[in-house]
């Protein structure tokens, strides 16, 4: 299994709006689009036109990891993802492994932080056990420790499902990135993840008003 990195952004947006804003799941073109192309929590943040995504609907859909929806319960297709029947995840696993699709590779820490909405692990060694579990994954493993980036302080963790992650050749950018003098504390990481949690649920709601207002829309087209 190696997925593209379109693939990975639609299928990583999919699972992310199924666990965080099930009410407005499975998703419209639309919706689907927007949720690809979210400022806040992507990296990278990407600007996908709906032929992008839909043509990575139709690569996903042959490999059973997407379904398109239609017929009398929906007035326009719906999409939704397959991974949990596909690959045998748990909301645990599948939590994890969206994080790290949604936002490259990253620690504990950051990945049970921006876990929160999807699934409330109870302490770090819980999420490093998914991810240890995630890494002996069967058939295939679907995540990997990566190797400690100079002057970094914990090593992180990336998914496979585009295949082995490409590690940058220049090392310096890392040490630089990470060195003393750059590094925050960890009191302005938190406020840091707070105002990304405020972020994350304003642009949630503010998707939620989108769609609820194409619905309203369409009932009089």
């Amino acid at each position: 299994m190696e997925l593209t990195d379109t693939e990975v952004r639609v299928l990583g947006a999919l699972v992310e709006k199924e666990m965080s804003t099930p009410d407005n799941y499975p998703l419209s073109l639309n919706a689907l689009t927007t949720a690809c192309n979210q400022k806040t929590s992507r990296d990278p943040v990407v600007e996908y036109d709906d032929e992008t995504v839909l043509d990575a609907i139709e690569s996903l859909r042959h490999r059973q990891m997407a379904a398109t929806l239609t017929g009398r319960d929906h007035r326009v297709p719906k999409y939704r993802h397959w991974l949990p029947e596909t690959l045998r995840l748990g909301n645990r696993e599948l939590a994890v492994l969206c994080a790290m699709m949604l936002r490259g590779p990253q620690t504990v820490g950051e990945l049970k932080e921006r876990t929160h909405r999807l699934h409330e692990f109870d302490d770090l060694s819980s999420v490093e056990i998914c991810l240890q579990k995630l890494a002996k994954w069967e058939p295939e493993p679907l995540a990997v420790l990566l190797p400690r980036r100079p002057g970094g302080r914990e090593p992180r963790w990336a998914h496979l499902m585009s295949g082995q992650p490409v590690i940058p050749a220049d090392p310096d950018r890392y040490a630089e990135a990470e060195s003393p003098l750059r590094r925050p504390s960890s009191e302005h990481e938190s406020r840091i993840a707070a105002l990304e949690e405020k972020i994350e649920s304003l642009s949630e709601k503010m998707e939620q008003l989108v769609q609820q207002l194409e619905s309203f829309r369409r009932q009089f087209e």
